[in-house]
């Protein structure tokens, strides 16, 4: 699949279909694993229709909470 452009990549972000309560983005056809938050400047978040960015956002927590409990 071809790299999608920045106008695909707004389009995308801002499509309310995108995010379901508001909160989570779910867009099957963006491959990114951390897309930017509906409010860009606050970070990123999970594209939970990504496998891979599901997956990447579990090692994150599972690693954080081998850290914490290790420690």
């Amino acid at each position: 699949m071809k790299k999608p452009t920045e106008e695909q990549l707004e389009k995308w972000h801002n499509d309310p279909n995108n995010w379901k309560l508001g909160l989570f983005y779910f867009n099957p056809e963006d491959e990114r694993l951390f897309p930017p938050k509906r409010i860009k400047w606050a970070g990123w978040t999970v594209n939970f229709a990504n496998t891979k960015s599901v997956l990447a956002f579990i090692g994150i927590v599972v690693i954080t909470l081998a850290i914490i409990y290790y420690k």
